[in-house]
């Protein structure tokens, strides 16, 4: 029993051991002591610590405390991203988990592996002299949800749109409102605020054996009236998915570009009732091409059909009626978009259109989102977005609109 004691309390020792060293690593990297930083760096990063493969593929790119060598920086920057882009370098184990039955495979789910993106200068002001805490404290701030960005989460504290928005009623249709309330259908004025939190949560990788990730995924958009009197919510637009994306082989890769294809359900909603409701559910499918600094997603859906409500629904008689709370949402919004994103240097434009393709009553919408770093930050952008057009937000889906808004973005999205 003393033998076994002693044991762990070695391991343990070298464990927090290790994790000290590489703390002192990323700190000698931050003040720029480059060539003590990089032997424990490549020594983490070659164990599969994503965050020193991030930083050893930094040095290689600029040489720092090492021959400039952009091979390697490549190598390292693909190794860093490997778990979480769908850009999919063919792996030298991939033909080996290929040969796994589908019951290995979901063993191989099961198990967990951190992925090192702890906060490590958060953990370097820890002070304790036991090996044990020092371990099991650095675990904790590895450990995370396993959330990552999605598409754009920015907030836009200023926004302007061309035209007033219309408030909505549940127990009203636009048509059926009194008469002492017209007065109060419109909005004080033109302006608001916006904001757009995004994450997705990856569930498997390899289940079925085509190198495919499973994950989930949550959108949510809210307008706020921030300059009227009261400040109300005007409209939040609840988006879940589930999605799985297949990266192509690297003949199709080489010869087309197409990086990979992506088919989901989505579902779209206000979580609002009676006349205020909206909401649709669809299967997608997408695909996902690169050209250098070019990307391009092309998206198309299929819409699941509701039953239509009741005649006493549309008279107003009965505002709680069940099916479809926008039959003709598809006039609006079409049957898929297109996404185009260009980087150049540190900033990024990108470009979304959809159009109904319907030669009478045509209908569409276009956005532009243009973003640079915030001063010198690393994940804060300067962040502006132009739109006009249909379906900026469920309750509006049927009014076009045309908005600037001007904020700050936290992450950005590419496909």
């Amino acid at each position: 029993m003393p033998f076994i004691i002693v044991f762990v309390l070695l391991v343990s020792s070298l464990q927090a051991s290790t994790a000290d060293a590489y703390v002192q690593a990323v700190k000698h990297y931050h003040q720029q002591f480059y060539k003590q930083a990089y032997t424990i760096i490549e020594k983490e990063a070659i164990k599969g610590n994503k965050e020193a493969q991030y930083l050893l593929a930094s040095m290689y790119e600029d040489g720092k405390g090492v021959d400039q060598d952009l091979k390697q920086s490549i190598y390292w920057y693909k190794k860093a991203a490997s778990k979480y882009t769908y850009i999919v370098e063919q792996k030298p184990f991939e033909s080996e988990l290929t040969k796994e039955n589908f019951i290995q495979r979901v063993k191989h789910q099961m198990t967990y592996t951190a992925e090192e993106k702890g906060n490590h200068f958060a953990f370097s002001k820890v002070d304790s002299s036991v090996p044990a805490v020092k371990s099991h404290l650095l675990k904790m701030l590895e450990n995370n949800f396993g959330l990552l960005p999605y598409h754009t989460n920015y907030v836009a504290p200023f926004t302007y749109a061309s035209t007033k928005y219309s408030r909505h009623f549940a127990g009203f249709q636009q048509h059926n409102i009194p008469q002492e309330w017209q007065a109060f259908v419109d909005y004080d004025d033109h302006v608001e605020a916006e904001y757009q939190l995004s994450f997705q949560k990856p569930l498997t990788y390899n289940l079925f054996g085509w190198n495919e990730y499973v994950s989930f995924a949550y959108t949510q958009r809210v307008w706020w009236k921030l300059y009227d009197e009261s400040g109300p919510f005007r409209e939040t637009n609840y988006l879940p998915e589930l999605f799985m994306i297949i990266p192509t082989s690297d003949a199709i890769d080489e010869k087309y570009n197409l990086k990979a294809v992506k088919v989901g359900y989505r579902h779209q909603s206000n979580g609002q009732e009676g006349y205020h409701s909206r909401s649709w559910d669809r299967l997608f499918l997408a695909t996902m091409w690169q050209f250098k600094n070019l990307f391009i997603k092309a998206e198309g859906w299929y819409r699941f059909p509701e039953s239509k409500k009741g005649e006493d629904f549309y008279s107003g008689a009965n505002p709680k009626a069940k099916g479809d709370d926008n039959p003709d949402i598809h006039r609006y919004m079409g049957y898929g978009d297109l996404g185009i994103f260009y980087l150049f240097g540190k900033d990024q434009i990108s470009l979304l259109w959809r159009n109904n393709l319907h030669r009478h009553n045509n209908r569409g919408a276009i956005q532009i989102d243009y973003s640079t770093p915030f001063f010198n930050s690393d994940n804060t952008y300067w962040y502006m977005k132009l739109f006009s057009g249909y379906g900026e937000n469920m309750i509006d889906y049927d009014r076009s609109i045309n908005k600037i808004s001007i904020g700050f973005a936290y992450s950005r999205g590419i496909f």
